[in-house]
């Protein structure tokens, strides 16, 4: 099924018919799902974090499948180079030259697995990628293909050999997302799809990355109201000056939270933004962004919650 361009762009059901295709495969929350594919039409990347057996990995193919896109993964480990990811000028005999051999990054939709696991010099390797769509090697500047769409996961519980990210590190990731257990009739519903096959079998390709790049486009059209603006900043000015907190949203974050709540505007098939979807974006956006004086993330949610109950949410 090959929708065609005037399609995507008028009606934001073909959005919704992608996430019923994502879901046939994997179990996940509808407002969880908004938020990652929220991401990549913001042009951002995501960060999951979460417990082994959950499903991250899961739900990062079954996305790439639900696209003709192309789609590479990395599992992160202490040794791995930077060039490792990037690629790397490899000298040609025959030739007598070097030629550059292209790295998984090299891809629509890439998987960063365990990506804590890491070192910080191979993890800083990704920063460009991710803030410019580019990757400099030996003095050469190559774009990646677009659109280009991170996913990296992480183990919370497992410290052992890992490195955490720094602040400016996750700062990078548009959002981050904590997938959580499965409830007793999901866990059931998991069991049933796994019986006799891959459930990554059922899904088809809905989009062409011609699409997404459009759709990414008609996200920056979505209208921001004045005090939709100033409901942002409120909230991040907050998170700034809370008892809690060392170091609050920064104005990136800011922007962040806007280009969200249009990718959720859209998805969820308006031209404009609501409060209930810089509230659902914030809550992605914001807290790996806050530093809490005990440094625990547990500590930055809450905050947020806070802040969130406390603000005066605008109203027409």
């Amino acid at each position: 099924m090959h929708p065609t361009k005037n399609h995507v762009a008028a009606s934001p059901t073909t959005i919704r018919n992608l996430m019923d295709m994502i879901q046939r495969a994997v179990v996940i929350e509808e407002e969880k799902l908004e938020l990652i594919l929220a991401a990549m039409l913001a042009r951002g990347h995501v960060l999951l974090e979460d417990i082994p057996g959950i499903g991250k990995t899961m739900i990062a193919k079954a996305i790439a499948t639900s696209m003709h896109a192309s789609f590479k993964r990395v599992q992160c480990t202490p040794d791995l180079l930077p060039g490792d990811i990037t690629g790397s000028a490899i000298y040609n005999q025959r030739d007598q030259r070097f030629e550059f051999i292209e790295g998984p990054i090299f891809a629509n939709i890439l998987l960063v697995d365990e990506i804590n696991r890491a070192s910080p010099r191979t993890q800083s390797s990704l920063l460009e990628a991710m803030a410019e769509g580019q990757v400099t090697s030996d003095g050469e500047t190559r774009q990646l293909p677009a659109p280009f769409f991170i996913i990296a996961t992480q183990n919370p519980i497992e410290m052992a050999g890992t490195f955490p990210l720094p602040e400016a590190q996750l700062d990078r990731f548009l959002i981050m997302l904590n997938l959580g257990y499965p409830e007793y009739t999901d866990e059931l519903s998991i069991l049933e799809r796994e019986e006799h096959g891959n459930p990554l079998d059922t899904i088809e390709a809905l989009l062409t990355m011609e699409d997404i790049v459009e759709l990414q486009e008609k996200t920056r059209e979505v209208n921001v109201v004045r005090h939709l603006k100033e409901y942002i900043v409120q909230v991040n000015q907050a998170t700034r000056t809370h008892p809690d907190v060392v170091l609050g949203i920064s104005p990136r974050g800011g922007v962040a939270m806007q280009r969200c709540a249009q990718a959720l505007a859209l998805i969820r098939g308006r031209d404009f933004v609501t409060p209930d979807d810089i509230k659902t974006a914030a809550r992605a956006v914001g807290a790996h962004r806050i530093l809490s004086r005990d440094r625990k993330p547990e500590t930055s949610r809450a905050v947020l919650d806070d802040v969130l109950n406390r603000v005066r949410v605008p109203v027409e």
